[in-house]
């Protein structure tokens, strides 16, 4: 699921903080995320180095290792949640709003390596919240940030689509989903190995995904 309510009710509290100490949360969450998608072995001290805090204001937010590592799956989860949402996937033609979807979701390239790049990372932490499924962004679920679930926006999208006459409508919708975050998540980690240029990464995304679900 793209994430229990367990889930965004802890993400809403992080999103309700305020001031510098949300700044600094927030910085801290966010080099987290990007330090451990490089480096799963990265200790608090890299941590804290990358978010230019000391270790003793890293460990006034987040007193251990674990309690980060979960707070970053949360927080990564609510910025590629948002990233969606700001790309207006319901207005314009449905290939303009593709393409805007894919630039959004490869903007959070870094938070998409940290939580698919190594599935014992997702599976902690459904244990840590009570067993709850966090699987796919794209499996639907419930939030507290939007009236639709992630899913339900890139699903309509594609099905907008496909009745537009633009999409191929002989593919199945929830594949098509599977496969737009599969071709973002390998970009991504191209980029991050140096085989393709950052500023590349959309525009192969977006002529890969044409070329392979458009009408012919």
């Amino acid at each position: 699921m793209w994430g229990s309510s367990a889930t965004f009710g802890y993400v809403s509290d992080i999103a309700g903080e305020s001031g510098t100490r949300n700044r600094t949360r927030r910085a801290i969450l966010g080099a987290a995320a990007e330090v451990l998608a490089r480096d799963r072995t990265a200790t608090l001290a890299d941590i804290a180095k990358a978010a230019q805090v000391g270790r003793s204001t890293l460990h006034r937010y987040f007193p251990d290792r674990d309690v980060l590592v979960h707070a970053a799956v949360a927080d990564s989860y609510l910025v590629i949640q948002q990233s969606i949402q700001d790309a207006a996937v319901d207005q314009g033609t449905a290939l303009e709003a593709m393409r805007r979807l894919v630039a959004a979701i490869v903007d959070t390239g870094g938070r998409m390596l940290f939580l698919y790049g190594d599935s014992r990372v997702l599976e902690d932490f459904a244990a840590r919240d009570g067993g709850s499924d966090a699987g796919e962004p794209g499996e639907g679920g419930e939030s507290d940030t939007a009236p639709d679930s992630v899913s339900s926006m890139v699903v309509d999208l594609i099905r907008r689509g496909q009745s537009e006459g633009v999409f191929d409508p002989g593919l199945d919708v929830d594949w098509v989903q599977d496969v737009i975050w599969a071709l973002v998540y390998t970009g991504c980690e191209a980029a991050s190995r140096g085989t393709l240029p950052r500023h590349g990464v959309t525009t192969a995304v977006v002529r890969m995904l044409e070329n392979g679900i458009r009408e012919q």
